[in-house]
């Protein structure tokens, strides 16, 4: 089933537009906690900062999608 999961069409482009979305909204939700300060994104080394967020978003949307993508191949089984 996993390799069913992740050769379906459309797997991968949903989990990086997932992860995209995660990334951009924790990162509005997390500077808004901090008080909309500059200093949120100029304390940290950027580089690590990207590339923190965009590993959180690539397990989230991964997680996300393959349960998903894997409901709506069990539910075909179902049918057939």
């Amino acid at each position: 089933m996993f390799k069913r999961v992740l050769a379906q069409k459309g797997f991968w482009r949903s989990v990086v537009s997932l992860a995209l979305a995660f990334a951009i909204l924790f990162m509005i939700i997390k500077w808004a906690i901090e008080g909309f300060s500059m200093a949120y994104f100029t304390e940290q080394n950027p580089l690590f900062f990207l590339l923190g967020i965009l590993a959180a978003g690539l397990v989230y949307g991964f997680f996300v999608t393959f349960g998903k993508f894997r409901a709506k191949l069990k539910k075909e089984d179902l049918k057939k």
